[in-house]
């Protein structure tokens, strides 16, 4: 079989359910003559867009091609694991782009060339980059020296480059129509599949020479050992989170009003100012001097007016006294009516906005005012002394705003309004976060407990460090433990508070560090196996509690010279002898093999 993998979009404006055009792949199966029996099925979607689809074929007659086309490049992001997986399957890797986006271009050699690399280190997988597209800025140009497009599309000269770096060959598509796919991306596709054909056949032809080379006594043979069990990582729910917040509105420490004080629109400071430069300066976290750009200033003072809370009537629910509730005016009665799809917008992770375009057109039903909101939001977003056009708030525009964004205030007194006590020191947050990431805290921070009027909050049985990288994944969705016993220090924690996805993460850390481990460091290291699978078990931390059992048993010649192999309970010891590798059996053929050599008095056929 061959097994090819695509990544890329090489659609002009980005990955759309409603574009019609062909992809470079689905072109080549359904045009090749060397194709038949194509089936396809789509993964798991993501926000509504599938991660890859899978197409299987067969090629030359009766070889199994199995194709798997990632178009969007978030799965790097979301899910490291499968990518790297898909990466070191891979017989052949094609990587595709459209001339005429630049950005998507810029964001592949920036992002995701490095992480390519890194994954196909030591490895000989042919690469195959593709630009495909006609430059809409003129005739295509071929030559490497031309810079006449080079502000608008992606020249020859930068796709040669980006194929230099990773040892690829580059191919200049400017349309799938049959000679492009068949004769010029089909000829180079296929020159590679027989190429790795032909080096499969060849280290098939090797172990069959080997098993075929002795026919005296051979000495037992060690079956490998046991397949451990797989965690697969759990999908991020960061923005549906955040989103949930807004529905709920826990911990609500600003309302928006109209002139006429009828309505009221419930909001976060710290989630508006993570994506707003103009939120900051509502809220007088920045000043118009750290601004420097003068037209959001000039919005905010025309769109927004923070008044004195007199003038207002009771607050719609019962917020805390700890968490002062700002009241701000709107003064466009068109925005106004807006503002909670606008706050949809926002809190969904501001990448939307195609459906933001949409739900203003149905509200307003008129196209003028649409333009006005849209532009409004626009500015809103705005970084300074950048210009912000439709495109840029496209979704791979501002796609992950609030882990970038929400890093601002990890670990800050800016909009802080409470502050956990720790081993003697504090350590300032914001409950909003922490409401929205982590259930034990919203029912800690809304119920009849001390600490939902309480501006500091004492926390017991965990470190310093390990509450801080804790806090630190329910800001940025992400953690990097130091070691494995502090990822162990940080799976106990995310049990003590509930939070599932990160127990998992420090699960997988956990497995792929001592995965990597030479059999020399393991006997040698001073860090307890046992002691560790104890733990995962007295955290209810069942999937590595298992693993760390089969791990033990796969390399049972090493553990069980070790002392701690003593501290394994009856089960567990058990366990660890019904399923240790090397097997008694082996050994007990193995001992019969060297007598019987012994006793012919000849040459081991192995040595």
């Amino acid at each position: 079989s061959v097994n090819i993998v695509a990544f890329g979009n090489e659609r002009d404006d980005g990955f759309s359910e409603d574009n019609r055009q062909p992809s470079l792949i689905w072109s080549y199966l359904g045009r090749s003559a060397l194709i038949s029996q194509i089936d396809s099925s789509l993964s798991a979607s993501h926000v509504g867009n599938p991660v890859f689809t899978e197409y299987q074929a067969c090629v030359f007659g009766n070889v199994r091609l199995v194709v798997h086309d990632c178009p969007v490049w978030d799965i790097f992001d979301s899910d490291w694991y499968t990518s790297r997986s898909l990466i070191g399957g891979a017989d052949i890797i094609v990587i595709k782009y459209s001339v005429n986006d630049k950005t998507s271009f810029q964001e592949l050699k920036d992002s995701y060339v490095p992480m390519i690399k890194k994954a196909l280190n030591h490895c000989s997988v042919p690469v195959i980059i593709s630009a495909i597209g006609a430059r809409k800025n003129g005739v295509p140009c071929t030559c490497p020296l031309c810079t006449s497009d080079r502000r608008s599309c992606v020249t020859t000269s930068e796709g040669v480059q980006l194929a230099k770096e990773l040892g690829a060959t580059y191919l200049e598509l400017h349309t799938l129509n049959d000679f492009y796919i068949q004769k010029y991306f089909g000829g180079v596709l296929e020159y590679f599949m027989i190429q790795s054909l032909n080096q499969k056949s060849s280290e098939k032809m090797k172990k069959r020479k080997k098993m075929q080379k002795c026919h005296r006594v051979q000495p037992p043979q060690l079956e490998q050992p046991e397949k451990m069990p797989i965690l697969k990582g759990e999908a991020s729910h960061y923005d549906a989170d955040l989103h949930n917040l807004l529905c709920c509105c826990q911990c609500a420490d600003v309302a928006f009003y109209p002139e006429d004080l009828s309505t009221v629109v419930e909001a976060h400071k710290i989630i508006l100012c993570s994506v707003s430069h103009l939120f900051m300066l509502l809220f007088e976290v920045k000043s118009p001097a750290d601004i420097h750009d003068a037209s959001i200033v000039r919005t905010a003072q025309s769109l927004f007016a923070v008044e004195a809370e007199a003038a207002f009537p009771p607050a719609p629910r019962g917020i805390p006294p700890c968490v002062p509730l700002v009241r701000v005016v709107v003064k466009d009665s068109v925005f106004c009516s807006c503002l909670p799809d606008v706050l949809h917008f926002i809190y969904s992770g501001a990448f939307q906005w195609e459906r933001l375009e949409e739900d203003i057109k149905k509200k307003l039903k008129d196209p003028e005012k649409t333009e006005h909101v849209l532009e409004k939001v626009k500015c809103i977003l705005k970084t300074p002394g950048k210009l912000n056009t439709v495109k840029d708030c496209r979704s791979h525009q501002i796609k992950r705003l609030y882990n970038t964004s929400l890093r601002l205030f990890f670990n800050t007194p800016v909009l802080a309004d409470v502050i956990f006590k720790i081993q003697g020191a504090t350590v300032p947050a914001h409950r909003a976060v922490l409401v929205a990431r982590c259930e034990v805290m919203a029912a800690m921070f809304n119920g009849n407990y001390f600490e939902a009027n309480s501006i500091l909050v004492p926390v017991y049985g965990v470190s310093k460090d390990t509450f801080l990288s804790f806090l630190e994944y329910l800001y940025t969705d992400s953690c990097c433990p130091a070691s494995i016993l502090q990822a162990m220090s940080l799976l106990i924690c995310a049990e003590m508070y509930q939070v599932m996805r990160l127990q998992h993460i420090c699960e997988l850390y956990i497995i792929t560090q001592l995965q990597s481990m030479p059999s020399r460091e393991l006997a040698s290291t001073s860090l307890s196996i046992v002691s560790l699978l104890k733990k995962a078990k007295f955290h209810n931390s069942d999937c590595l509690s298992t693993w760390l059992l089969h791990f033990i048993a796969t390399n049972y010649l090493i553990f069980s010279q070790k002392p701690e192999f003593q501290d394994l309970s009856v089960e567990e010891r058990n366990f660890v002898e019904m399923h240790r590798w090397p097997s008694n059996l082996y050994l007990k053929q193995l001992a019969d093999y060297r007598n019987y050599v012994h006793s012919q008095k000849c040459h081991c056929t192995v040595m």
